[in-house]
C-alpha cells in the first residue's frame, strides 16, 4: 500500500518532478556503481570510492544539517531534523568503511581530483544554505533518494572490507513522497525544490565520472 501511495504521488504532485529527476539522473543510472557491484572489481577502486564519498558527504554538518540550520522553508524543519539524524548513521558508516579501506590508492592527477571534490562539496554547501525556499529541501530529498543506489555500492565495499553494514535509518520513499508533496505549496517552491534536486544529482554524477576516470587512469599505469 505504501509503495502504491508513493507512486501515485509520483504522478500527481510536485513530488513527481523530483522523483523523475532521481530516476533519470540518479546514481543508479551511472555505469560506475554498476561496475563496482561486480565481484572482480579491484579493491583499490572500492577504496577510492569510499574515500571520495567520505570527502563529499562524511563531514558534519552535511547537506541535510545545513538545510535544517538555514531553515529557509520552515514547514520542512521537522522532517529535515529527522532526516539529518538518519543520515548521521550513514556518515558513521562512511567513516568506518574509510578506515577499513586503508590508504587512498595512488592515482595520477591526485591534486586535481582533490580540488574537484572540494569544489563539489562547496557547491553542495551553497545549495544547502540557499535562501530560496524549497531549494535546500529539494537537495536534501534528492540526497536521500539517491543514497539508496549509493548504499548498494557502500554495502558491496563493506563485503570486500569485512564490515557489517548498519541498518538504514533514512526515511522510506513513501514518507519522502508524502512530505515532498506537502511542501510544494506554490509553483515557485516546487520549481526551487526541483532545482535543488537537479543540482545535487548533477554533483553526484560528476563524482561518479571522476571515480570512473580515476579507475581508468590506475588501470593504465
Amino acid at each position: 500500500m505504501a509503495f502504491d501511495s508513493a507512486h501515485s504521488l509520483r504522478r500527481d504532485s510536485g513530488w513527481g518532478v523530483i522523483a523523475l529527476l532521481a530516476d533519470a539522473d540518479g546514481s543508479a543510472t551511472h555505469p560506475m556503481p554498476r561496475t563496482l557491484a561486480k565481484r572482480q572489481v579491484a579493491v583499490r577502486d572500492f577504496a577510492d570510492c569510499v574515500h571520495t564519498l567520505c570527502a563529499l558527504h562524511g563531514a558534519h554538518p552535511g547537506v541535510i544539517d545545513l538545510a535544517a540550520s538555514r531553515n529557509a522553508q520552515p514547514r520542512a524543519l521537522d522532517w529535515l531534523v529527522e532526516a539529518a539524524d538518519g543520515f548521521a548513521v550513514e556518515r558513521n558508516y562512511l567513516a568506518t568503511l574509510t578506515a577499513a579501506a586503508g590508504p587512498l590508492p595512488s592515482t595520477p592527477g591526485q591534486a586535481e581530483s582533490e580540488a574537484a571534490v572540494v569544489g563539489q562539496r562547496h557547491a553542495l554547501e551553497m545549495l544547502a544554505q540557499s535562501e530560496r525556499a524549497g531549494c535546500a529541501t529539494g537537495a536534501a530529498i534528492a540526497l536521500i533518494l539517491d543514497w539508496k543506489a549509493i548504499r548498494v555500492t557502500l554495502d558491496a565495499a563493506a563485503d570486500r572490507f569485512g564490515v557489517t553494514p548498519p541498518p538504514s535509518a533514512l526515511p522510506i520513499e513513501a514518507e519522502i513522497a508524502t512530505v515532498a508533496a506537502s511542501l510544494g505549496e506554490t509553483p515557485g517552491v516546487e520549481r526551487a525544490m526541483a532545482f535543488g534536486a537537479q543540482q545535487l544529482l548533477a554533483q553526484h554524477r560528476g563524482l561518479w565520472d571522476l571515480l570512473e576516470a580515476r579507475a581508468s587512469a590506475r588501470d593504465h599505469l
